[in-house]
């Protein structure tokens, strides 16, 4: 947790910087006034179409359980750990929201290597949706199309690696004989592997990726709102191609959170295809990211704390003075 914490300070320290710098260059008293202009409730309204993505992809987290067999989690365990996976949504390509696969283990017993393979699932189906919204936007425009193409390829590899047992287990031979504690990595691996294979199977992937639509649907929508708080006309399908775009750009890039990447390729759109001004540009993607980003990451540490008071001594040391909780992973018999 404090490897996590510190990771999340970093972040932070450096879109502290980067919009600083944004801010800088687009002129402090031009966004000044921009943001006196702006419609605050158009804020509250992306922040509430933000978290009606994060209800819409609760829904892929429980039918990828539902799909590995997983029983016994509450409805209520189940959403709050699912939202306290937002705790580390600033990681590269969000693979820290294994970080739900964690409390699950240590809330419920169960084995980490069966869900983790959950977060691929959902990053997959996750590219699919927003590759959908951005060919559906680009609707007279090319410049998407790009990042489009590079995601698709990606996915497209990645399933095309699952679908083979062959070369996926062949891929897991190489990694059982490396030397040293890699090679230790072998048998969870396949226990990953057999979870992934299962859950990106087609008939499993179909209504995730619908799933998926629906929800960066609402985000996209965020950015729109907000848009329309400082007074432009920009149209729907223009800024989902904008926030499409952005996010898929700063997915494939390997920087926390998409940090730097997905600010400049909005910034850029912004000015260059919707005709706003750097103020209200600058302005715009601050709030918006806000209204997804960095609200994802108060609402996974809000669902945390409420997680910790439904299982005292979650997260806390095995051996801590005074612990008077024994999760399943203690009291399982050898």
């Amino acid at each position: 947790m404090k490897r996590a914490l510190r990771q999340l300070l970093v972040a932070m320290v450096l879109a502290v910087a980067l919009y600083g710098g944004y801010a800088v260059w687009s002129g402090l008293g031009k966004l000044k006034d921009s943001l006196e202009h702006f419609a605050v409730s158009s804020f509250a309204a992306a922040c509430a179409l933000a978290f009606g993505n994060y209800c819409v992809r609760y829904l892929k987290w429980e039918f990828y359980l539902a799909r590995l067999g997983i029983r016994g989690v509450s409805r209520t365990d189940s959403f709050l750990t699912f939202l306290s996976g937002f705790v580390l949504t600033v990681t590269p390509g969000k693979v820290g929201e294994v970080f739900k696969s964690v409390i699950l283990f240590e809330t419920h017993g169960v084995p980490i290597a069966r869900t983790a393979p959950i977060v691929v699932a959902e990053r997959v189906t996750d590219h699919i949706g927003i590759i959908t919204l951005i060919v559906l936007g680009s609707l007279g425009f090319s410049g998407g199309l790009m990042w489009a193409g590079i995601g698709a390829g990606l996915v497209g590899a990645l399933l095309g690696v699952i679908a083979s047992p062959r070369l996926s287990h062949r891929m897991l031979g190489w990694v059982e004989r490396m030397p040293g504690p890699v090679a230790r990595l072998g048998p969870k691996l396949r226990e990953a592997y057999e979870s992934l294979a299962t859950l990106l199977l087609v008939k499993n992937l179909i209504l995730p990726t619908l799933l998926s639509v629906v929800a960066w649907s609402l985000e996209c929508l965020s950015l729109w709102v907000i848009l329309r708080g400082f007074g432009e006309v920009t149209s729907v399908s223009l800024a989902a191609f904008f926030y499409a775009t952005s996010t898929l750009a700063g997915a494939l890039v390997p920087v926390p959170g998409g940090l730097g990447v997905t600010e400049s390729a909005l910034r850029g759109q912004l000015e260059s295809l919707g005709l706003v001004s750097p103020a209200t540009s600058t302005a715009a993607l601050m709030l918006v990211r806000f209204a997804t980003l960095w609200f994802a990451v108060l609402v996974g540490f809000v669902a945390l704390g409420l997680l910790r008071t439904r299982h005292p001594g979650l997260l806390a040391p095995p051996k801590a003075p005074g612990r008077n909780y024994r999760s399943p992973r203690e009291t399982a018999p050898p």
